[in-house]
């Protein structure tokens, strides 16, 4: 299971009387077509139950599904106010990750929640951190020391018994190890399992994304574990400005998805 990518915002163009229809979702495409125009005046939130409703001028925000766009605590309500707040004269969908993050959680999680969870499983079946460098000498020794003390913590704390292998052999993972990540995702929010699943597949590792979740690591520990090899072929050739550019973008995705982890508690 994949979640699917998202398309650019845009006016509701046949809202309910009291509801604004909104598609937050950023396109590959984006970037060449206009922006649309912002059309509200205030972004707030109202505590609706046990969940806080985007409110645009007074009015219910809706994902491009049509499902109302809520979050489910006060303090994610507050960012995702900010990000609608801090729009200006067009609404530019590559500043509202917050945003995105919850429309996926809405429109694509909440609708296949296990598929989502066993996608995350999948990836540690094929952890990043359980495929190592066999040359040269200074990146296998820092892969060692970063990378071996949170295989040792997931199997202290999360059961899980990882078999590393080095160079371009593939290693199987026991059983039990997934069996065990598949425990410590457990059945949660979708916006929880939306944000876990994010931090997974931008560092390649779901052990990297429990660390988080779990407060373990900070995101900038995870964010530096994940860049390792890419670090060190940076510091041998040098920085490529497109690449910066495009791993500053995927660190701000991870960076929002820490923050909702963080604040829908372990």
């Amino acid at each position: 299971m994949t979640v699917p990518p998202a398309s650019s915002p845009h006016p509701p163009t046949d809202p309910q009387p009291s509801d604004a229809a909104i598609d937050p979702r950023p396109s590959i495409k984006a970037e060449r077509r206009a922006l649309p125009r912002k059309f509200y005046a205030s972004a707030t939130a109202a505590q609706e139950g046990d969940a806080f409703q985007l409110l645009l001028d007074g009015r219910r925000a809706k994902t491009p599904a049509r499902r109302f766009l809520t979050v489910p605590n006060a303090v994610i309500a507050e960012r995702l106010v900010a990000e609608w707040a801090a729009q200006e004269v067009f609404i530019d969908p590559s500043r509202m990750p917050l945003t995105t993050l919850a429309c996926t959680a809405i429109d694509a999680v909440a609708q296949q929640p296990t598929e989502v969870a066993a996608e995350i499983v999948k990836y540690a079946g094929t952890d990043l951190l359980c495929y190592r460098a066999d040359a040269p000498e200074g990146l296998i020794a820092a892969e060692v020391t970063v990378w071996d003390p949170i295989l040792d913590w997931a199997a202290r704390d999360l059961g899980a018994i990882f078999a590393v292998s080095s160079g371009l052999a593939h290693v199987t993972q026991a059983p039990a190890v997934t069996e065990q990540i598949a425990k410590a995702i457990g059945t949660r929010h979708a916006l929880s399992l939306a944000a876990l699943h994010v931090l997974t597949t931008l560092t390649g590792s779901a052990v990297l994304a429990l660390a988080v979740d779990r407060r373990h690591l900070s995101i900038a520990q995870a964010w530096r574990a994940a860049h390792i090899d890419e670090d060190w072929q940076i510091a041998k050739w040098g920085v490529d400005a497109d690449a910066a550019t495009r791993r500053a973008k995927r660190q701000e995705e991870a960076a929002v998805a820490a923050f909702v982890l963080g604040a829908m508690g372990p």
